[in-house]
């Protein structure tokens, strides 16, 4: 294999001997419980435990309950990958933080010394993630991952009352103590992933802009490209709720159930094409007969339905972004014309830590604000509710869930 390295970080979870914590804990497809189960303590020198206050369900935690990662899944693994809290305890190797600082939790977990590292690509990192199993499938190994399956490191997750959290120093990001938790919580994941497919796409002033998907990510993707001076964001989705949302923010929407060919209507209004596509809807989006009944057949993993809008949206010669999960393989990918169309195609896992202080610098500054995600609040301990309403598009305003821990609640 082309490996660069060795993984060098433990996944154990050391528990500590007496006590216990509330926590997200996957139990199969559809079934997340909250579960009693040990409290995290420190296992490497530059670990800290951060006391959860505030977290929340993503889109791509939806795969996992969903059931269609089943096969590189546990039972009993902590869920979740965006959270913020409290510094509790911290490793002696730990320079950066102290206990009682407030904490962004990132959910790439990278090491900060590699080739990548230092290429500021941290979710390529070589040496977060053990997975033998991811390296067989891509021929490398990519970082490793809060909550998100076993072959990104089966790290447990943030959905829980403290999580253990490796190379804190690099993983967590100080944050002011008197910020909105839901503008902090706002940035542990969507915000950056969000820059990051602006950055992949190079959406800059003046292009047109095309955003495939609706949810927290993609309406963040289309507010940021604004925010770089873009002249023109559409949005495409079947969601009607969401597409008002975006309308509310000034794109331009195209709704799928009205145009079953987004493509196709998109360069009837700007025949030039879009500047820039990005997909923001993910592996398990379909738009046609054929992609639904393969993947309900098992005969591809992966629908290709938006990616193959995307590039015959986008202008020749311009640049294509990856932000919604695909993972395994698809059919009927139209090679050809990303070819001959001279499109540049990037995705990949965010760069969570490059994008920092940027960031947080203009939602603290008011430049931005990224609380708009969630319309609904509620506790931790009613977790199990919220990942069903996630999943059947039921959450109250029709976005994120901001989950506060007891902790986070005697808080405020």
């Amino acid at each position: 294999m082309a490996q660069v390295g060795k993984p060098v970080y433990t996944t154990e979870y050391k528990p500590h001997p007496s006590e216990t914590m509330k926590a997200a804990i996957w139990t199969g497809t559809q079934s997340i419980e909250l579960g009693e189960v040990p409290k995290p303590t420190i296992t490497a020198p530059k670990d800290a435990i951060v006391h959860v206050t505030h977290c929340t369900i993503c889109g791509s935690d939806l795969h996992m309950y969903a059931g269609d990662m089943n096969k590189v899944m546990e039972k009993g693994l902590i869920m979740g990958h965006e959270a913020i809290g409290i510094v509790e305890e911290i490793g002696p190797e730990v320079k950066n933080l102290k206990v009682g600082d407030r904490v962004i939790i990132l959910p790439v977990i990278a090491c900060g010394d590699c080739f990548y590292c230092k290429r500021k690509e941290y979710s390529l990192c070589d040496c977060t993630n053990p997975s033998k199993e991811l390296e067989q499938m891509y021929g490398h190994r990519l970082s490793g991952i809060f909550g998100y399956s076993m072959i990104t490191g089966g790290y447990p997750g943030d959905q829980a009352e403290y999580c253990r959290v490796p190379n804190a120093d690099l993983v967590c990001v100080k944050a002011p103590k008197d910020i909105d938790p839901k503008k902090l919580v706002g940035l542990a994941d969507v915000t950056p992933t969000a820059w990051h497919g602006n950055e992949l796409a190079e959406v800059g002033k003046g292009d047109v802009v095309g955003v495939w998907g609706c949810g927290a990510v993609g309406l963040s993707i289309q507010r940021l490209a604004k925010f770089r001076g873009a002249a023109k964001v559409y949005a495409i989705d079947k969601d009607v709720k969401r597409l008002a949302i975006a309308k509310s923010y000034g794109m331009i929407p195209v709704d799928v159930n009205e145009h079953s060919n987004p493509a196709d209507y998109i360069l009837s209004i700007e025949p030039h094409g879009l500047d820039r596509g990005i997909e923001a809807s993910g592996f398990r989006s379909t738009n046609s007969v054929k992609h639904a009944t393969m993947r309900a057949l098992g005969m591809e993993r992966d629908s290709s339905d938006t990616v193959s809008a995307v590039i015959k949206a986008t202008r020749k010669g311009g640049n294509i972004a990856l932000i919604g999960d695909f993972f395994y393989s698809t059919n009927n990918f139209p090679i050809g014309m990303l070819m001959e169309k001279a499109i540049t195609l990037r995705g990949g896992q965010l760069y969570a830590q490059k994008y920092f202080p940027y960031l947080l610098d203009i939602v603290v500054e008011g430049k931005y604000d990224p609380s708009f995600m969630f319309t609904h609040e509620d506790k931790l301990e009613n977790i199990s509710q919220n990942y069903d309403a996630f999943f059947n598009h039921k959450v109250p305003g029709g976005l994120k869930v901001c989950l506060s821990t007891a902790f986070g609640r005697a808080q405020s």
